[in-house]
């Protein structure tokens, strides 16, 4: 209390470090403590208290952050306009944007003319049969693709932009580390985190880009050499152009129709002129297995903060320290946020140390060497899958458990995370449902404009169809009767 200002007082609330009720039963303390200056001549503690109270309940369900992160500030240095917070898995842990504390996300290619058109007159009509978005940033997608923004922000650590994206339609852009700060993103890996970019087109993606990217003092894993924004071309030359197909992505599980697809994209590049050749990534079947055990060691790091005395949820179990911090734990943490802290802390044991966490930092070295390597030996863009299938219905996604399901769906995206190298995704064309399917390239560190480049090239070939939401927009209350919200940034 002493010489605090009313703006120390309220970053204080802010940040949790006291609430409302302790810094009013403070005021009132010194109020009879000092009773003596006859300062008051009427107290008015049970209103004050009450007042007090009423604010916590108010500060709990409304964190305000006290800065922005730097790629949100650029955005609106330059006179972006922001629409909202988009609604994604819990602490980005997922991939498909169902295990939000706000309720899953909903695709809006479940309710288009073009899926709807395809589906049979019986088919089963419960309120789990609506598409999932993907995940884990699949409010940004959504927000993207139902057209309630120009463009969205999302995080990818494994896959969580070009994912959801992939099954939404939209473009979506994980840069090269080090490329967009970090300072403002909620860290779960940190030597993977990306800022995501989601656009409906991939010029797009190139002018939000030229907003965001660069050197941030904040960050000091952000380059140090200045950005210099692009454009892409309109006429783009692909002869020279030299395609890896890699081999070992001809995973188990991969559609008929993705594959179909895959072909059909080599097929379109090879007739252009450009160089096609099958490349092999020999390590990548185990990419899966190091990024487990990498993400949860450094989730079971950074979700330690959480700890419900600074800031965040708190229990209102207090009979012990250890009590107070189990209980706020799990209380504030979903069933699959605790499952990857205590496997990561499982890792870190000091009899697993070696076993686990050392050993899949060589992995990865291992996994970015290979792309080193077939990079070195000539190759501009890798072509490959983005997801398994398209997008499957919340009935059909949720047979299977969270770590699963990741498993299955960061199986071609995460591996440039553990390399540090920019992908995108980009919509090719519709499956025989009526959902998106999306291939995905991935470039040289730091090619970033050469990457996007040859995304725009084969965007253009595509000529993917816009969605069609006449019916929803007509009667929104028909299709979207359950809680689901669509934040838009």
């Amino acid at each position: 209390m002493r010489g605090r200002t009313v703006r120390e007082v309220s970053q204080a609330l802010r940040q949790g470090r006291i609430s409302p009720t302790e810094l009013c039963q403070k005021c009132l303390s010194l109020i009879r403590k000092t009773k003596v200056l006859n300062a008051y001549i009427t107290v008015t503690e049970d209103q004050a208290m009450k007042q007090a109270a009423d604010a916590e309940k108010r500060l709990q369900k409304g964190y305000v952050a006290p800065f922005n992160a730097t790629v949100v500030q650029r955005l609106l240095d330059q006179g972006a306009v922001l629409m909202g917070k988009t609604n994604l898995d819990e602490f980005a842990m997922g991939s498909g944007s169902v295990d939000s504390i706000f309720g899953p996300v909903r695709n809006p290619w479940g309710y288009s003319e073009q899926y709807r058109e395809r589906q049979v007159e019986d088919q089963d009509t419960e309120d789990s049969n609506w598409v999932i978005a993907g995940g884990s940033s699949g409010g940004s997608a959504v927000a993207v693709a139902s057209l309630t923004c120009f463009a969205s922000l999302g995080s990818d650590t494994g896959g969580s932009t070009r994912n959801p994206a992939a099954h939404c339609g939209v473009v979506g852009f994980k840069s090269s580390y080090g490329l967009l700060s970090r300072h403002g993103l909620i860290p779960l890996v940190n030597s993977m985190d990306v800022p995501g970019i989601m656009s409906r087109c991939v010029d797009d993606i190139s002018t939000v880009l030229g907003f965001v990217a660069g050197h941030d003092a904040k960050d000091s894993t952000t380059v140090q050499d200045p950005f210099k924004p692009f454009e892409l071309p309109e006429e783009i030359d692909i002869r020279n152009l030299c395609v890896g197909i890699p081999k070992e992505y001809h995973a188990s599980g991969l559609s008929a129709e993705a594959l179909e697809m895959w072909g059909k994209a080599a097929d379109l590049f090879e007739n252009a002129g450009a160089k096609v050749i099958e490349v092999s990534l020999p390590h990548t079947q185990y990419s899966i297995v190091c990024y487990h055990v990498l993400c949860t060691a450094e989730v079971a790091s950074n979700m330690a903060r959480f700890d419900g005395l600074e800031y965040g949820h708190r229990s209102n179990v207090e009979s012990s320290t250890e009590a107070l911090y189990a209980a706020t734990r799990h209380e504030g943490f979903n069933a699959v946020v605790r499952g990857r802290i205590l496997a990561g802390n499982y890792f870190l044991l000091k009899q697993n140390y070696d076993d686990y966490f050392v050993k899949a930092q060589k992995v990865r070295r291992l996994i970015a060497n290979d792309f080193l390597k077939v990079f070195g030996s000539g190759v501009d863009v890798l072509l490959t899958p983005a997801t398994l299938s398209d997008a499957s219905t919340f009935a059909e996604y949720t047979k299977e458990d969270n770590r699963t399901r990741c498993a299955q769906e960061d199986i071609f995206t995460q591996s440039a995370n553990l390399a540090g190298l920019p992908a995108v995704t980009v919509p090719a064309t519709l499956s025989g449902r009526g959902l998106p399917l999306s291939l995905q390239f991935i470039g040289r560190a730091f090619c970033d404009e050469q990457l996007l480049t040859v995304a725009k090239w084969f965007e253009q070939q595509m000529k993917f169809p816009l969605l069609d939401l006449q019916t929803l927009l007509n009667d929104p209350s028909e299709p979207l009767k359950s809680q689901t919200s669509l934040r838009a940034l």
